[in-house]
């Protein structure tokens, strides 16, 4: 990794007070690649932490989906901050790249927002509602168009979804395939948008107050989505990464996060994912025990 090597410490390593974490280095940066809301906002609270622990934070916004995980990849960044791991999977498997997740910090709720229309009971033939064009993304937006009564994909589409797996358009609806950043630019020209919480929060949207329906805290889609700190493979487990993900999942950071950004940004709790896996677990073994 370009910036991480450990500093070597001889004698006793110093510790660090804040919040239980362990300083392993001192004097050691590490720099990462972010969209400007609320990822780089959030990686900026994390700057004095990681601080107390000797890691200096560099930051570098990127307004993209695509050249984060490139100087990832190419050793130019140690780390980026800004995507899902459906998007990291499918990133993989179009570019040959080599990206892997280091640990999950946060969710955005998908939002359907007003357009020319304020109000899903207004939907009427032809109308066009924004959707974004990459393709995990795209999937998200038809699934929640699914959920909310506007269309019904084919049987089995699930998150690599397109336009193309829209089985019934009850409302023969216009999807407008955009770029993700794009999106939020169309409010006055389409009748809905379909947006990412990041690009929501940019435009001045809260999901709280401004979207029509958005996805649920609770839902399957928390767990899909969780927005993760990106690394090349074999460097997860380097000791700055690590103290990287320990600070963005600590007390204060989430604190930050519930504090600011009104349900647009909702802090990953594993023990909760834990928590479903178990109980997926012990239904399985109840199904099987009564066969």
């Amino acid at each position: 990794m370009k910036k991480l090597a450990a500093v070597v410490v001889t004698g006793a390593l110093a510790a660090s007070t804040l919040g239980g974490f362990t300083a392993f280095a001192e004097d050691t940066t590490i720099t990462i690649a972010a969209s400007a809301t609320p990822h780089a906002e959030i990686l900026e609270q994390a700057k004095p932490l990681l601080e107390d622990l000797g890691y200096t934070l560099e930051i570098e916004i990127f307004d993209d989906y695509v050249l984060p995980n490139e100087v990832v990849e190419s050793d130019e960044m140690d780390a980026n901050y800004f995507q899902h791991i459906p998007y990291l999977e499918q990133f993989n498997e179009e570019k040959g790249t080599h990206l892997v997740n280091a640990g999950g910090i946060h969710y955005e709720p998908f939002g359907i927002y007003p357009g020319t229309k304020d109000s899903l009971d207004d939907i009427a033939e032809g109308d066009t509602i924004a959707v974004p064009n990459d393709t995990t993304n795209e999937a998200r937006a038809l699934l929640l168009l699914q959920d909310n009564g506007i269309i019904t994909l084919k049987e089995g589409a699930g998150l690599t979804a397109t336009v193309n797996d829209i089985e019934e358009n009850p409302y023969n609806v216009e999807i407008v395939e955009l770029e993700a950043a794009q999106v939020p630019r169309v409010v006055e020209e389409t009748s809905y948008v379909v947006m990412n919480g990041n690009y929501a929060l940019q435009a001045g949207f809260s999901v709280a107050q401004d979207s029509l329906v958005y996805e649920k805290s609770d839902s399957e889609a928390a767990k899909t989505y969780v927005n993760v700190i990106a690394v090349k493979e074999g460097n997860e487990e380097n000791e700055a990464i690590k103290a990287l993900v320990e600070v963005l999942k600590s007390d204060e950071i989430k604190n930050y996060i519930n504090e600011t950004y009104d349900g647009a940004v909702i802090p990953f709790e594993e023990e909760a994912e834990a928590d479903a896996e178990a109980e997926t677990a012990a239904e399985t073994e109840t199904e099987t025990a009564a066969e």
